[in-house]
């Protein structure tokens, strides 16, 4: 029997939400305070996925300005396909709050923003018979809409407040035979998180919860998988039905850790006695009917396209004049626009650390500038290593404290920067007890960060200080390039599992 992995979309891409149209899937994720906003993605089995584009990948679409605070922005979003149409709408809570964008093909262009007259976060689309379109927002409340406008044309009254849980939020609806169902997300995106159903006769309810209820939890169990929930439903073209879900792979010694973020699993669900049942969510499940490998993204990113691949995403915005891929053919040039990387403003180009165990590495020239790479979570919480003044350096940022915790000369001209991520043979802290003797040994971290130039081992970092756990938020680690001040060269960029 043929399986697939968990997740299916590692690393930081949280919220998924999913449509089929004939033989193809459609994926999209949250992005928060990253530009370009909402990665969209293509598969035509469910498991392999490719991106194709960002849905918010303009200014007029996208605003986050310099006090928008990590994790803020563009939360979670509902991807749909409707008579002939793509509609996606979410919540950027850097501006005007609910939105929706439509295009005629999943890869854009996307429309500028229609900005809804409604509060609250997570909304929803669905359409009954008559073409009227349903809004569902945490809550969770329901209201009638126009998308033309984004006018409210009835309601939001009261749904369903789910079982009783903390923050009922993420809700779906779907008609499915004689029923509407509300499928919700309950008891917060941290380790108590889970799946919850209801239905009514009508959108407008009333709503009753399913026997039982959370459909699917990974609370307080020992599965590697945690945080399970925030879940949109989908029928394959085979009449199967599954369910993407946001979850966690938590690493190390109590309370656990996990750097990625929340990443995007796939579970099947089957219909018992009227009601959708799922879960739990394994490592590895029997794959769906269809099966669709597509090749993998190359390794290297030679930056000689003539823009931006759409992995490439940087904190706020990305001001033309701070990167280029024409000034020097065959680099992506970097100017700084802001001096250190503590605070918004600064010019940074990352991607998504996608696998636990992983090598990223980039040639640099950074002139008489300042430049390097950086393991980012956030302004408080990163890794660098960075080139300036004739020195190659690791610094690490955690909370209020900055340091420079190793150094050496940099040759002149082009170098090779490396940063590798481990899970095994891990850097554990040494315990040592005021006779001198070493007490501890045992590692409690996720993982272990290294850090080379040219291939010399510079430092070695205990990973869970970029980790939420330690810095709180709903993002991941970003691994990327950036620039402080002047302006430096990259001639390529690797990223292997």
């Amino acid at each position: 029997m043929r399986t697939y992995d968990n997740p299916v979309l590692g690393g930081f891409h949280p919220d998924p939400s999913v449509c089929r149209v004939g033989e193809d899937y459609y994926l999209a994720c949250s992005s928060f305070e990253y530009f370009p906003g909402v990665p969209i993605f293509h598969s035509r089995d469910l498991v392999h996925w490719r991106q194709i584009g960002n849905v918010l990948d303009r200014p007029e679409q996208l605003r986050l300005p310099p006090e928008t605070p990590s994790s803020g922005g563009v939360y979670a979003p509902t991807l749909r396909h409707h008579d002939g149409r793509f509609y996606l709408i979410t919540t950027n809570l850097s501006d005007r709050g609910n939105f929706l964008v439509t295009a005629d093909r999943p890869e854009g262009p996307w429309s500028d923003p229609v900005w809804l007259d409604l509060p609250g976060i997570d909304p929803d689309l669905a359409w009954d018979e008559d073409g009227s379109c349903w809004c569902a927002v945490w809550g969770t409340q329901v209201a009638r809409i126009d998308t033309g406008t984004g006018k409210v044309l009835e309601g939001p009254f009261p749904a369903w407040p789910g079982t009783g849980l903390q923050y009922p939020e993420a809700p779906h609806l779907y008609h499915v035979g004689d029923w509407w169902y509300l499928v919700i997300a309950e008891g917060g995106t941290e380790r108590g998180h889970g799946v919850s159903v209801a239905r009514a006769r009508s959108p407008r309810g009333p709503y009753e919860g399913a026997p039982v209820n959370p459909i699917l939890s990974h609370r307080s169990t020992d599965r590697p998988i945690q945080s399970t929930g925030h879940a949109d439903l989908v029928q394959a073209a085979d009449g199967t039905w599954w369910m993407v879900l946001l979850g966690t792979r938590p690493r190390g010694r109590t309370p656990g850790f996990h750097g990625l973020g929340r990443e995007t699993f796939l579970v099947p669900v089957e219909w018992v006695d009227g009601w959708p049942v799922a879960g739990p969510v394994l490592d590895r499940h029997p794959a769906p009917a269809a099966w669709h490998p597509l090749p993998e993204d190359p390794a290297r990113d030679d930056f000689d396209a003539a823009v931006l691949a759409p992995y490439w995403i940087s904190p706020r915005s990305r001001p033309d004049s701070s990167w280029s891929l024409t000034e020097r053919p065959g680099h992506l040039t970097l100017h700084a626009t802001g001096p250190t990387l503590d605070r918004p403003g600064h010019t940074f180009v990352g991607r998504r650390q996608q696998h636990p165990d992983c090598l990223v590495a980039a040639r640099l020239e950074a002139g008489g500038g300042t430049a390097g790479l950086s393991v980012r979570l956030d302004e408080a919480h990163h890794y660098d290593l960075e080139v300036a003044g004739g020195m190659v350096r690791v610094i690490a940022r955690i909370g209020p404290v900055r340091q420079c915790v190793a150094e050496r000369p940099a040759p002149v001209g082009a170098l090779t920067l490396g940063i590798a991520f481990r899970t095994t043979g891990l850097l554990p802290p040494s315990v040592i007890a005021p006779s001198g003797d070493l007490l501890g040994v045992t590692a409690t971290g996720p993982d272990t960060i290294s850090f080379t130039a040219d291939g010399v081992l510079l430092a070695e970092l205990d990973g869970r200080y970029v980790t939420t756990e330690v810095a709180s938020g709903f993002t991941g680690r970003v691994v990327g390039m950036y620039v402080t001040e002047g302006s430096a060269a990259f001639d390529w960029f690797d990223y292997r599992a």
